[in-house]
């Protein structure tokens, strides 16, 4: 009998344990910063169209995470979107960082990928990024190509 006890006792804490690496790697795969270090500085960023993107989407230098999204939201003067992204303090980027928005995957999400320059001056908490190149929407594009291939018949 208390051998039978000490069994469901070590079963129990089996399944314990292996709930709370399910819980961690759900957490992990789903981008919430549980456990994410705050540090760092905050960049603006301006587009005229920001396509899918969202709050904590990767921000990359290189194909490397040195950041994420922390907010959108829309000048009411220029009609601007206006992206706050927090930047890792491991990360220092000259001031005239120029940052375009990309789709990883044909239907994945989107992110900002940051392209150095070569100033000496590094950006700091709250400056801008004024270089910046808006998202290819993928429905403008293929409506585009169809309104090409339709005035191409006309003409022949």
């Amino acid at each position: 009998m208390r051998n039978r006890r000490v069994v469901e006792i070590w079963v129990g804490l089996f399944v314990a344990l292996g709930a709370a690496a399910l819980f961690a790697l759900a957490i992990q795969v789903s981008n919430i910063p549980v456990f994410e270090s705050t540090d760092g500085y905050e960049v603006e960023l301006r587009f005229a169209n920001i396509g899918g993107l969202r709050t904590r989407a990767p921000v990359t230098v290189g194909g490397v995470r040195v950041g994420r999204v922390s907010d959108i939201r829309l000048d009411p003067d220029s009609y601007q979107a206006v992206v706050s992204a927090r930047i890792q303090s491991d990360y220092r980027l000259p001031e005239d960082t120029s940052a375009s928005i990309y789709t990883s995957g044909l239907l994945g999400e989107q992110y900002i990928a940051l392209d150095p320059g070569g100033m000496d001056m590094y950006l700091r908490d709250g400056d801008e990024i004024t270089l910046t190149q808006s998202a290819l929407v993928l429905e403008r594009l293929i409506g585009q190509f169809l309104y090409q291939m339709g005035g191409d018949n006309e003409e022949e």
